[in-house]
């Protein structure tokens, strides 16, 4: 049912957290999984680059252990967005991501919230 699997990470907590569950969820499906690490202009602590990218080399590792095959996408830009924008491009199934347990109903100024208004494709949130 999902074949490709879009998982957005940035250097969160929750991020890693949530790799795990995307993880479960593309061994059960077979899927590919995609890694998506999107860096805002305006950088901040949870912005650095190099932070990422290292965040996602461990995370990469992680889901091929499990023996998923994953694909690495990089991009600069308003991370709602793009996180659409690759999942519209790539065809994507399904999104998987984490949230930082803000109320997603009330919080139209999450990332999450943003993405479920905007996806092309179902969005899987987890807390």
């Amino acid at each position: 049912m999902f074949k490709i699997i879009l998982f957005p990470i940035d250097q969160s907590r929750e991020a890693l957290e949530t790799v795990s569950k995307a993880i479960e969820l593309a061994l059960s499906e077979k899927s590919q999984m995609i890694m998506l690490s999107v860096v805002e202009a305006k950088r901040d602590n949870m912005n650095n680059p190099q932070s990422v990218a290292s965040l996602l080399q461990k995370a990469k590792e992680k889901v091929e252990q499990a023996g998923i095959h994953c694909d690495v996408v990089e991009r600069e830009g308003n991370p709602a967005f793009v996180i659409c924008d690759v999942a519209d491009e790539l065809n994507v199934d399904l999104i998987v991501m984490g949230t930082r347990g803000v109320n997603l109903q009330g919080d139209n100024e999450s990332t999450a919230s943003r993405v479920i208004h905007m996806a092309p494709c179902p969005v899987l949130v987890v807390p």
